[in-house]
């Protein structure tokens, strides 16, 4: 190690509180449930609306910023105005069973939506208190009275007492100003619940890097310049990243830059509200496995890319599985729309709840010379609602956003496109080839379209199958008609199977 990274706890007050507990839940007794919370360190802004507790114990809701409304431009030199977003709340703990959650809203609450809705979830109401049973660990969302101000539950698995603290590489209970900090080969990191380190994590040409814990990573005071978001990885190999909250980035969240054997398993990504701010961007690389994650993000959610700093560094073997996304502004899984590489293959999103996007919820924006194949989104459930603010780009520094409860906007469904585009970077063009769509369940909205659409003879799109894709409790759809879909003739060998 180069550097020490041992920062000491704060004050008793901030140690993690682990209870046991006796519970009757749905008709049946759970004992023993263990559940730990770590207090927000002094100086972390709480949330003004909402009061949480597990099983009686009290949980700390933090206060972040998010998009307001689906307003944006392309980088305009200045920051996105305060006025497009508002305050939302978060919250984390530990659990090893089902738990009783509940809810005091500071609002009259006049509706209540937990999603996933694929959880089943199904909240008791009594005057502004909300109670559910939460079967097991794994990102929740609370939207009362609509999508505004919504509270996001993390709920993790209880770790085991560990001896991080002692080895050297840690950070403790508190705020820590880092700034850049840059990993090593070898180096492990530790941020500890309750910890909040204000920086950006980074490594280049490094490799057998490991960073954990339960704590937040917040960017928020570096500017866009400084580039890099909560984390970032060049070059890398065999890179750990598991259980941390990334919360309000410069840019891109999690950036993946032409590396290899990367894992990423139980992060949330939180406050994403600046101009392109990213969730996940997998770039140029090979062998990664994102999972088991929450994005929310004010740009694309699920991102993989090929950028032309990297134009000769493949994309291989990448897997998106059991993540929860809430998409603000543009796709909420996306191939593109850089796709400088020689090849995309191997790439597949499954059992991901998309509840909500704006644009598209599956996207391959192809505007480089990649050969695209062997793509898969198997069991995805698609959240539309039947009312959905629209996407617009503002045209004026002093642009307002105003709704009309008149539109009949719905976000598209499923978008495979080849093209020239303001992103391309290659002149030659590329093909999309063996395209999967399987067990997709769209819930809400029946109007949420799609297209696919080739370039050329030569630079087409072929072999897309889509079979058990159903609206809300329909049977599967069973012709491009009832699927709401439209293709050029330089699509070929489409199957749809119900």
């Amino acid at each position: 190690m180069t550097f020490n990274l041992k920062w000491k706890p704060l004050a008793r007050m901030t140690e993690t509180v682990v209870v046991f507990v006796c519970c009757l839940l749905s008709g049946m007794m759970c004992s023993a449930v263990q559940v730990s919370v770590a207090p927000i360190p002094d100086g972390e802004a709480v949330s003004e609306d909402y009061t949480l507790s597990v099983n009686g114990l009290a949980v700390p809701v933090y206060s972040c910023r998010v998009s307001a409304v689906p307003l944006n431009q392309i980088w305009p030199g200045y920051q996105r105005p305060l006025d497009q977003t508002e305050l939302a709340g978060f919250a984390c703990w530990e659990m090893d069973g089902a738990v009783q959650v509940t809810v005091d809203s500071k609002s009259t609450v006049e509706s209540v939506v937990i999603r996933p809705q694929s959880l089943g979830i199904r909240p008791v109401i009594e005057g502004n208190r909300i109670s559910f049973t939460l079967e097991k660990p794994g990102p929740v969302v609370v939207e009362i009275n609509g999508l505004n101000h919504a509270l996001h539950l993390f709920p993790g698995t209880v770790r085991p007492k560990t001896d991080k603290e002692k080895e050297g590489r840690y950070f403790g209970p508190g705020v820590h100003d880092v700034g850049i900090l840059e990993l090593k080969s070898g180096d492990s990191l530790y941020i500890d619940a309750g910890a909040v380190v204000y920086g950006s994590i980074r490594a280049k040409n490094a490799e057998n890097i490991t960073i954990e814990g339960r704590g937040i990573i917040d960017s928020s005071k570096l500017d866009r310049s400084e580039g890099g978001g909560c984390l970032s990885f060049n070059g890398c190999k065999n890179i750990q990243v598991s259980g941390l909250v990334l919360r309000d980035p410069n840019v891109w969240t999690v950036n993946v830059f032409n590396c290899d054997d990367v894992t990423i398993s139980n992060v949330y990504l939180i406050g994403l509200w600046r101009y392109n701010a990213d969730g996940i961007d997998v770039c140029n690389s090979r062998n990664v496995v994102v999972q088991d994650s929450f994005v929310r993000s004010f740009d694309d959610s699920l991102v993989v890319k090929g950028l032309v700093s990297f134009n000769d560094q493949p994309v291989e073997n990448l897997l998106f599985q059991r993540c929860v996304l809430w998409c603000d502004w543009g796709r909420a899984m996306e191939l593109g729309a850089e796709t400088c590489t020689p090849k995309m293959e191997n790439v597949r999103f499954v059992d991901c709840d998309i509840i909500r996007t704006t644009h598209i919820a599956m996207d391959i924006q192809h505007g480089d010379r990649a050969r695209i194949s062997n793509i898969r989104f198997d069991n995805i459930r698609v959240e539309i609602d039947d009312w959905n603010l629209m996407p617009i780009y503002q045209n004026k520094d002093d642009m307002q956003y105003v709704i009309d409860k008149n539109w009949k906007y719905c976000p598209t469904l499923m978008v495979l496109v080849i093209l020239k585009s303001f992103y391309s970077q290659n002149e030659e063009r590329g093909t999309i080839d063996n395209v999967v769509f399987k067990d997709i369940h769209v819930i809400g909205n029946r109007n949420a379209l799609s297209s696919f659409t080739g370039y050329d003879a030569e630079h087409s799109i072929r072999n897309v199958r889509i079979e058990n894709l159903r609206f809300n409790d329909e049977n599967p759809v069973s012709s491009a008609q009832e699927l709401g879909l439209k293709t050029n003739e330089f699509v070929t060998d489409i199957q749809i199977i119900p």
